[in-house]
């Protein structure tokens, strides 16, 4: 049959089902879900009328669409201290305790397979859902269709995850109906992207099935394995303090990214506090704080590696010396026994 001929058909019969264009049916009377719908039909076998009647059941939420968009007044916004506070504190390190001792075992099994120390992958489970306690309670898929059709700055990366989380729930034989998540559609105890969780997430506990809902186990071999295949360097540092003399602003235009060497950053007037080794490469990092002195350091391979988790330097440096302070914690811990 033509293509054109059965793209008809197809949206002929989702036009026809009852209730459509009515009022209460959701997403599925906009014509650019009506195609999406479409297009899972052709490239991945989803049935036409399920799928729209799931998408009828959904609307745009207003509150995602709040969440998403970035402050009006972001140099009133971007405060390092006041987001350390958040997640570096005294209740995250006695959580992240607790949680390292429940899953030592399992901590101890991936940082053998995949190089990550313990420490980071309890700090990125703390900050992301305060071990599990927070996961979200977001409709994933309204989310992910809001943000779909209703936010165009990045509406191309959420229908790829729409088309993701759809497939996704498919495979593990849930309604993408029941799932709930972060604003952005992050799922689970290390809110991984259903791209992501499609992509790197893997079945830890050995029952045959992965679960990022419900497997604190699923969850750590998941986000070791995600810095690993994301070039997670074993045994190497993370970021050191820096001091800075002149003006960074070329430094700091240059992004996270680490492209100049240690060596070649203090030719720069940017000198690492601690040791650090003159070959290794390093970006600049800022950690503003309005009314307070700008942190600056300097940022390995591995801080690079948690920036892909977050794009976020504010997120990765909490995410370091959360996991620093867990380390020490823990050391401390099991010196007194």
């Amino acid at each position: 049959m033509n293509k054109s001929f059965a793209t008809l058909g197809l949206l002929g019969c989702l036009l026809s089902l009852p209730g459509h264009g009515q009022s209460g049916t959701g997403f599925s009377q906009e014509p650019e879900v009506q195609s999406f719908i479409i297009g899972m039909h052709e490239q991945h076998g989803f049935d036409v009328a399920h799928l729209t009647r799931q998408f009828a059941a959904i609307h745009p939420n207003a509150t995602v669409l709040r969440a998403i968009r970035p402050p009006a007044f972001p140099e009133k916004q971007r405060s390092w201290q006041r987001y350390r506070e958040r997640f570096v504190n005294s209740s995250r390190i006695g959580g992240g305790l607790s949680f390292w001792q429940k899953h030592a075992a399992t901590l101890q099994r991936a940082q053998a397979i995949y190089g990550v120390p313990a420490e980071v992958i309890v700090a990125i489970i703390g900050v992301e859902t305060v071990y599990g306690q927070n996961m979200g309670s977001f409709g994933v898929l309204e989310a992910l269709a809001s943000l779909a059709f209703h936010y165009p700055p990045r509406a191309e990366f959420f229908r790829g995850e729409l088309e993701q989380f759809l497939l996704l729930a498919r495979e593990n034989g849930v309604s993408p109906l029941e799932i709930k998540g972060s604003y952005a559609g992050a799922i689970g105890i290390p809110q991984f992207m259903p791209s992501s969780q499609r992509r790197f997430a893997v079945d830890f506990d050995g029952d045959d099935r992965i679960d990022l809902r419900s497997s604190s186990i699923d969850a750590i071999g998941s986000v070791a394995r995600f810095l690993q295949q994301h070039g997670w360097q074993s045994g190497a540092p993370v970021a050191v303090p820096a001091s800075v003399s002149g003006d960074p602003a070329g430094l700091l235009a240059t992004g996270i990214k680490p492209a100049l060497t240690v060596r070649e950053m203090a030719a720069e007037g940017v000198v690492a506090v601690a040791a650090a080794d003159g070959d290794r490469t390093a970006a600049l990092i800022d950690l503003v704080t309005p009314g307070a002195a700008t942190e600056y350091w300097l940022g390995f391979d591995n801080f690079y590696v948690i920036t892909r988790y977050n794009r976020s330097s504010f997120y990765a440096m909490s995410v370091f010396q959360l996991a620093e302070a867990l380390r020490t914690a823990h050391d401390n811990l099991i010196g007194t026994r």
